[in-house]
């Protein structure tokens, strides 16, 4: 693992070194430790925040869509609501008495409208799991959009920050602020996945 803030050059993908080298007896030592990776380039940076943002990104997306297409694939069975009679004076039939309906003619005037035939319905045709299949793909590849925009933020807000506070950018960087990124997005998105599922 070479120090890329000392050559300029790029180092591998990851580069975790151990983070004691930044954190522990820092005094009087200087800022580019010997056997850490260091990040110069932001392109290098937006890379590396963005492999990080997939690799956590992605797994939840892909467990909340896998939830959705099995949901959808394989619905749970609705089983009939069996509600206890009260009484003759509680019960639906009192208040509402059933009327009988007539068949709809074409030379009755009169016949109501909701005994015409239904319009068909669009892509009637298509299947639970089509259907399903398409849920998974949206979520998977807004899971790879998200990823791309968030990285992109994260990564050159922080290649700005560090240069023009002339800092060295540890490997270790992208991968935090890829966490912290990743959490933020989860507790926004949080309620509304659960209520669209």
């Amino acid at each position: 693992m070479s120090g890329g803030g000392v050559s300029g050059e790029t180092p591998s993908w990851p580069s975790l070194y151990d983070p004691g080298l930044e954190l522990l007896h820092i005094t009087n030592r200087d800022p580019v430790q010997p056997g850490g990776s260091y990040l110069t380039h932001a392109s290098d940076i937006f890379l590396f925040t963005l492999y990080w943002t997939l690799i956590f990104y992605t797994p939840i997306f892909l467990f909340c869509g896998l939830y959705a297409f099995f949901n959808l694939t394989f619905p749970p069975t609705r089983r009939p609501h069996t509600l206890p009679r009260l009484g003759r004076e509680a019960s639906d039939d009192a208040a509402y008495p059933l009327t009988s309906l007539r068949p709809y003619s074409p030379r009755d005037t009169t016949a109501p409208l909701l005994l015409r035939p239904p319009k068909p319905k669009p892509n009637q045709g298509r299947s639970r799991t089509t259907f399903a299949l398409l849920v998974l793909l949206a979520f998977l590849s807004l899971s790879l959009l998200g990823a791309l925009i968030s990285s992109a933020i994260v990564g050159f807000i922080l290649a700005g920050v560090y240069k023009l506070a002339k800092f060295n950018l540890s490997t270790w960087i992208p991968f935090v602020w890829a966490m912290l990124s990743v959490t933020v997005g989860l507790l926004s998105v949080w309620p509304t996945v659960i209520d669209i599922i």
